[in-house]
C-alpha cells in the first residue's frame, strides 16, 4: 500500500476547526495553552499544517514578538501521527519563515525541550525574554507557576 502524501503548508480558514480540536487535545491535560476558535480565527495566518493524505495531522504557528524575535507556539500533532517527523517539519517551516522575514532569534515555552533541542535549539532562562511575551501568560492556569521551559534558537 502506498504511503500518504505529507504536505507542509499555511493554515486555511478551514483547517480552524481542527488545529482547534489538536490543541484542545495536548491544553485539556495542561500541556499546552488552550485556544479559542475565535482566537485561531484572528491568527490563522501565523499557523501551519501538516496534511496527510487530505486531513490536518499537525499544526503549530510563528508568532513574531518583536522586531528580531518571534515564538513558535501552539505545536500539535496527533498522537496517532507522532514519531513521524510532522512537529520537526512544522518547526522547520516556522524558522525558514523567521528566516525569510528577517527575524533574528525564535523561542518556545514547552515540555518537549528535548526534541526542540535536537532542532537547534537551546535552553535559555526565561527572564531573558521580554516582558512582552508573558501576555499570554496571564491566561495560563499555571501562571505564575510556570513550569514550562525556555529554549530558542538565533538564526
Amino acid at each position: 500500500m502506498a504511503k500518504p502524501k505529507t504536505i507542509i503548508r499555511k493554515a486555511h480558514i478551514r483547517d480552524v476547526d481542527r488545529i482547534h480540536a489538536l490543541i484542545t487535545l495536548y491544553s485539556n491535560d495542561q500541556f499546552m495553552l488552550a485556544r479559542s476558535r475565535s482566537e485561531l480565527y484572528e491568527s490563522v495566518r501565523d499557523f501551519f499544517v501538516a496534511e496527510v493524505g487530505g486531513a490536518v495531522a499537525a499544526c503549530g504557528g510563528l508568532e513574531i514578538a518583536w522586531a528580531d524575535l518571534a515564538e513558535i507556539k501552539s505545536l500539535a500533532v496527533d498522537p496517532s501521527w507522532q514519531r513521524r517527523g510532522l512537529g520537526r517539519r512544522i518547526v522547520q517551516a516556522c524558522l525558514k519563515e523567521a528566516r525569510e522575514l528577517g527575524i533574528k532569534r525564535v523561542f518556545a515555552l514547552t515540555y518537549q525541550a528535548g526534541f526542540f533541542q535536537k532542532l537547534g535549539f537551546q535552553k535559555i532562562p526565561k527572564e531573558e525574554l521580554p516582558h512582552k511575551i508573558w501576555s499570554d501568560c496571564l491566561k495560563c492556569p499555571k501562571f505564575p507557576d510556570c513550569d514550562e521551559v525556555a529554549v530558542a534558537i538565533t538564526l
